[in-house]
């Protein structure tokens, strides 16, 4: 990610804050419309699930500048998610509901390059969590 696109994720984060109950609320509606063979994935309360959501997410918009103090968390994570059920191919469906769900939440300030930033953030970040939950064999 560039400087610009970590500033404007940041930015546009700060934006989702305030809405943050309702942007976890579209994210997980939109998930499992699209993709409804990972409802059973989730177990428990969605709204709890919901306020984790958005507490992973900060974490990580906040380091984007510094990804690598994150790693391990990260990491760790990724590897409770396979514990879970996630398997690779989920982590694309997860960014296309993320997207959608911050541009009905964000509305018009979520332009194309704010866009743009997001899927940069997303994609390396769930690079970094396939990587470490499915290491490839030497």
């Amino acid at each position: 990610m560039t400087p610009e696109q970590v500033r404007k994720v940041q930015a546009s984060f700060q934006k989702v804050t305030p809405i943050a109950d309702q942007a976890a609320a579209l994210f997980y509606e939109r998930l499992i419309e699209t993709a409804p063979e990972v409802r059973v994935l989730f177990t428990g309360d969605m709204e709890v699930q919901g306020k984790k959501l958005m507490a992973a997410i900060a974490t990580v918009v906040n380091c984007l500048g510094d990804i690598e103090a994150i790693t391990p968390a990260v990491s760790d994570l990724a590897k409770r998610h396979v514990v879970y059920g996630v398997r690779p191919e989920h982590y694309k469906l997860v960014g296309a509901a993320l997207l959608w769900a911050l541009e009905r939440g964000l509305g018009g300030d979520f332009t194309p390059t704010v866009r743009t930033a997001w899927a940069a953030a997303y994609s390396g970040l769930s690079e970094m969590m396939i990587d470490a939950a499915y290491p490839r064999s030497q």
